[in-house]
């Protein structure tokens, strides 16, 4: 579901055509699948399932996906501080996933886009870098797990121990991900319906990783440590006609249990589904009638304090986003902000909302 529609403006950019995929939305799921060739994109259903490692890699037969990280960490003095990293995929026609191109014959059969974030003391800073697929200098593996665009670059060093590189115009980070548990799959079997007709996409997630190394903020190093929601999502598909962006919430409680929520806001009633991750026992989907997100405060127009409800489980949860301006403002602006979680569970977690300005 957290995928951005923009990469179609990205792709007018990089490929020059005459035509480009219309931006219905801001993720890239919905109604319409377009076809190039003899070939056509997959579609990701209950009955896909999901595969390990190779999942991890990239999937040139469907139209879109992303890697995507968030963190809340702490300073060595204790200070709050949060972190973005996430990397998309735009196919731009279909291949086979042992199809090998030539990078000589400069093909163009997707484009990628990365985003980084850091939030720290009220401050936020963002940047945006583009490339087009298949040359060389933006791409993904399953094994080695790589996933880069540049000198950006996520790498599998040893057995469930990543390294994460970024350097952006104020800010950079040099992390270690240990990554301890197993892939929570959502929705049935991997498959997260994003309406009531069916669209979706396919979406596990990595949910407790430990994270520590260098965050260099404005000029200043600074050591941190804490922890990480890693997101793998890919579709062909774009986001429904009518829906008009998401609210999407991941938490880590103090109890040991974890939470994805998210609704997707259309004429009517939204569309909301989330998966309740308990420190012990069987993971659940959640459903509509299972799970409630309502806004409860407003800052310039995007809601930055919410209620969301669990009853099933006694969950009644207030979270906040704190001081600050978090719009990342690159081709589609969007907001990313780490939420502090109180109620009857404490916590913390991020938020990303979109379509609000």
């Amino acid at each position: 579901m957290r995928g951005l529609a923009l990469i179609a403006l990205l792709t007018v950019g990089l490929s020059g055509c005459s035509e480009a995929p219309e931006p219905s939305g801001f993720a890239g799921l919905g109604e319409r699948v377009d076809k190039t060739g003899e070939q056509s994109y997959l579609q990701p259903g209950p009955a896909t399932g999901l595969a390990f490692p190779a999942d991890l890699g990239p999937h040139p037969r469907y139209r879109i996906e992303w890697w995507y990280l968030t963190a809340n960490l702490r300073t060595e003095s204790g200070q709050p501080l949060g972190l973005q990293w996430t990397q998309f995929r735009q196919a731009l026609e279909p291949r086979e996933p042992d199809a090998v191109p030539d990078p000589s014959a400069w093909p163009l059969q997707a484009a990628w886009m990365a985003h980084a974030a850091v939030s720290w003391q009220g401050e936020h800073e963002f940047a945006e870098r583009l490339a087009r697929g298949d040359v060389g200098n933006a791409g993904a593996t399953a094994r080695p797990f790589s996933v880069w665009l540049d000198h950006w670059q996520l790498d599998a060093v040893a057995d469930r121990r990543w390294r994460l590189q970024v350097t952006a115009g104020n800010f950079a980070y040099d992390l270690t991900l240990r990554v301890s548990d197993q892939p929570v799959a959502h929705g049935i079997n991997g498959f997260s319906a994003k309406s009531d007709s069916g669209q979706g996409s396919m979406y596990f997630s990595l949910v407790d990783i430990a994270i520590s190394g260098t965050v260099t903020f404005q000029g200043q190093a600074l050591e941190v440590e804490g922890r990480g929601w890693f997101d793998r999502e890919w579709s062909s598909q774009f986001l429904k006609t009518g829906q008009k962006g998401w609210d999407w919430f991941a938490l880590h409680l103090d109890s040991g249990d974890r939470l994805m929520a998210f609704r997707l806001r259309e004429e009517g009633k939204p569309f909301v589904s989330g998966t309740w991750i308990p420190a012990s026992g069987q993971i659940q989907p959640l459903t509509s009638g299972q799970l409630a997100l309502s806004v409860v405060e407003q800052r310039d127009g995007v809601p930055v304090r919410w209620q969301i409800e669990v009853p099933e489980q006694g969950v009644s949860l207030e979270l906040s986003a704190p001081a600050g301006d978090y719009m990342n403002r690159g081709l589609y602006p969007y907001w990313e902000s780490p939420v502090d979680v109180s109620g009857s569970h404490t916590g913390e977690g991020y938020m990303e909302l979109t379509g609000y300005r």
